[in-house]
Formats: C-alpha cells, sequence, structure tokens
C-alpha cells in the first residue's frame, strides 16, 4: 500500500484520468473528492463487500450462481 501525507485541497493522480482531492478535515474526518472517466466504477470497500454478502447469502439459499437471472426469464 502506497501511503501519502496531503493537505485540504491537494491531489493525487492515479494513472491517465483519475484525480483524488482532499475536499475537506474535519473531526477525525477527511473528505475526498474523485475525479474519473464515466467508464470506471467508484464505490466504498463496505458497499461492495455488503453487495458481495447478499449475492453469496442468494447463492447459498437458492443455488444460483448470483447472475441475477430466474427460472424462466432471459439470461
Amino acid at each position: 500500500m502506497l501511503i501519502f501525507l496531503r493537505k485540504r485541497d491537494e491531489q493525487i493522480v492515479i494513472g491517465d484520468g483519475i484525480v483524488v482531492t482532499v475536499v475537506s478535515i474535519r473531526s477525525g474526518r477527511v473528505r475526498i473528492g474523485v475525479e474519473a472517466p464515466a467508464n470506471t466504477s467508484i464505490c466504498r470497500q463496505e458497499s461492495v463487500r455488503a453487495s458481495e454478502a447478499i449475492e453469496s447469502g442468494r447463492s447459498a439459499i437458492d443455488g444460483s450462481s448470483g447472475s441475477g437471472a430466474t427460472e424462466g426469464s432471459p439470461p
């Protein structure tokens, strides 16, 4: 893991099209802004984990692959 020290309004550039900006720092919380190409998915880690847990639970209950398709519906 690469760790940066940044102050408010300072940025980090990732690759050719992603810019992370420190928007504010208040009460031990850091607000960041992310600029990225429209085809780049940006999610909080806890949201991804929650989605994975839900899909995993569905797969265990109904034996599905988690594709979202149901019996009788087109793939």
